[in-house]
């Protein structure tokens, strides 16, 4: 080989492994082939399986793809955490995140399996739930005073249902506890759907529900609601008192979910399904049917989705100290 043809090999050579790597990130930007799948923590039913349902009909005619949900419930959130967090970073999978996976777990499990920060990318905040305070229809009290005075008159004779250990409305009772001074014991489901269940036929108490997933119950007059723990008032239940304005001012807390991907997934395709989601959850069809659910579109970016995280554990870490909260 001549000089001439030595310099032009390498010339050649080097431009061909520079196009090689220029086009390395364009590939891994692309999600991979095959169905997009989103992971839901809890089980088919309650309100975080709803939203997230919602979340992945629209995404498949948005992406013109197919979404796939699977329920992975347990844990508080952990298992499907845990599945998500060892998925590949290739935008196939996703995680629908919520308060316990994203702000208490952590400071609740001894051993949860991941770190919101260390094993996901945050993809986009997509909605605000409030709780509401639900109890069967033979609870001796029919309005927030007299639900307080019954279960201050009966300290450890009443139980609260939760979705999970660890879960929103699990933490949503212990603040209810903590700040009311009262004694009310915990029983945790895979869910709850099954709570509900317990609860219309009277072997629980009462349960800090999701808006969305009791308030078909509530309509139908199986079982009663005493107050609402956002802030304000909620448009679903507009009759229906806040807990703040009525027993403990200050008193909030909100159920709220977010889309996660795994850690390591490229940025442009974290952004194009933020992009995609905040166009879902900005139409008016989506606001309208979260409503009627007693849920809100959030939407924004991964950043104020991190902010929110933030933000979330240092009150839910705050409260489980305070209540001093064995680690499960």
């Amino acid at each position: 080989m001549s000089y001439l043809n030595k310099r032009q090999f390498l010339t050649f050579s080097a431009a061909l492994m520079t196009a090689m790597a220029l086009s390395a990130p364009a590939q891994a930007t692309d999600i991979a082939e095959g169905p997009i799948t989103l992971v839901i923590p809890f089980s088919a039913g309650g309100s975080t399986d709803v939203v997230g349902r919602l979340i992945a009909d629209k995404l498949a005619v948005s992406l013109g793809r197919s979404v796939v949900v699977d329920n992975k419930p347990g844990a508080g959130g952990n298992i499907a955490a845990v599945q998500v967090a060892r998925s590949k970073p290739d935008g196939r999978t996703l995680l629908l995140g919520t308060t316990g996976i994203m702000a208490i777990n952590e400071y609740l499990y001894s051993k949860p399996g991941y770190q919101i920060h260390e094993n996901f990318e945050p993809v986009i905040y997509a909605t605000s739930i409030s709780n509401v305070l639900v109890v069967n229809n033979s609870f001796p009290a029919n309005d927030l005073k007299e639900f307080l005075d019954v279960v201050k008159k009966n300290p450890g004779k009443y139980t609260f249902a939760s979705s999970g250990a660890g879960s929103s409305t699990h933490l949503t009772g212990e603040l209810f506890k903590y700040m009311s001074g009262t004694t009310i014991n915990h029983v945790p489901y895979r869910g709850s759907s099954q709570a509900l269940v317990d609860l219309v036929g009277g072997q629980i108490d009462m349960i800090f529900d999701n808006a969305p997933s009791s308030i078909p119950l509530i309509n139908t007059k199986k079982i009663k609601v005493l107050g609402v723990t956002a802030a304000q008032r909620i448009d679903a239940l507009p009759q229906v008192p806040t807990i703040s304005e009525v027993l403990l001012p200050g008193y909030e807390s909100l159920s709220w979910t977010a889309v996660l991907a795994p850690k390591g997934t490229p940025a442009e395709i974290v952004q194009k399904f933020n992009q995609t989601i905040n166009a879902i959850l900005s139409s008016a069809e989506t606001k309208a049917k979260l409503k009627e659910l007693g849920a809100l579109s959030v939407g924004g970016s991964p950043q104020d989705l991190k902010t929110a995280i933030d933000s979330e554990r240092k009150k839910w870490s705050t409260v489980i100290q305070q209540s001093k909260i064995e680690k499960i």
